[in-house]
């Protein structure tokens, strides 16, 4: 089986660094870094990854932008999308509920199953 490509798009460095290598050194996975919306939609037209995990609240293109923007692209519509959120309160009404983005992840999160939890909501497993 082919490495599992993803698209870590945040625009925290920290958050970013400790997302590459819990799918780096604990999944196996190949991680392709993007610091925001602009560079993640060249980057998923560029490399096509299997998944990206993308970051709701970030300046200038914010992640729901940012999946409308992936889901308008012929060539990227198909990459499923994660989200990757601190906002996350139980009976909250969310932007995501209105957009069919494959599954949410809240922060923080584990980073020793992180990619076990990605795979699980893409029926990878």
């Amino acid at each position: 089986m082919s490495v599992t490509r993803a698209l870590v798009v945040d625009d925290d460095d920290s958050i970013r660094e400790i997302t590459q290598i819990a799918l780096e050194a604990v999944g196996g996975w190949q991680v392709i870094p993007a610091d925001g919306g602009v560079a993640a939609l060249a980057l998923a037209r560029e490399h096509h990854p299997d998944v990206v995990l993308l970051d709701v609240m970030m300046p200038d293109m914010d992640g729901p932008t940012t999946f409308r923007h992936l889901q308008e692209d012929p060539a990227t519509r198909d990459i499923p999308v994660v989200l990757l959120t601190a906002k996350v309160q139980v009976g909250d009404k969310q932007v995501w509920n209105e957009i069919a983005v494959a599954g949410v992840i809240s922060k923080p999160f584990d980073p020793m199953t992180l990619h076990t939890q990605v795979a699980e909501m893409l029926g990878w497993t």
